[in-house]
């Protein structure tokens, strides 16, 4: 189960990843009263720093079979996935906003798009598999930490 939540966790990396990096390419880092991100920067970097983090530890736990590591992983996914969760909440107004500034765009012409959030480019596929996948290592890892599956 260990091999599994690794995997999982290396996949859901990836399409953080991903969103991370078109998040900085559209400006998200930018101040928020540009309109460039509903996202707050602490709460992205705070997210991507800690998964790391955890990651690295799950890296260090499956070679040292250390049960300790395995908590500390699950301790520094729970604040991941807090942060996760803020930003979900944060997102689905840009996601739904989409259509409406889409009919915007076309009636006010181009360059309407100066004052887009940047995660409104986020692929919704990699957002639902990115959350999805999410919990799935969450929870194999809670259950690896608690023994299930092992012996």
């Amino acid at each position: 189960m260990a091999i599994a939540a690794l995997i999982t966790w290396v996949i859901t990396a990836l399409g953080g990843f991903y969103m991370l990096g078109i998040w900085i390419r559209r400006g998200g880092i930018r101040r928020p009263q540009t309109g460039a991100s509903r996202l707050p920067a602490p709460v992205v970097f705070g997210h991507f720093a800690l998964a790391a983090i955890g990651l690295v530890v799950w890296i260090v736990y499956v070679v040292a079979d250390k049960s300790a590591l395995a908590w500390t992983s699950f301790g520094l996914l729970l604040p991941v996935a807090l942060l996760g969760f803020v930003m979900l909440a944060r997102w689905i107004p840009v996601y739904r906003d989409r259509a409406t500034a889409g009919a915007a765009a076309v009636a006010t012409g181009p360059g309407a798009e100066g004052a887009v959030p940047a995660e409104r480019h986020f692929p919704v596929p990699v957002v639902l598999a990115h959350g999805l996948l999410a919990v799935v290592t969450l929870v194999l890892v809670l259950l690896t930490a608690l023994g299930v599956g092992t012996g």
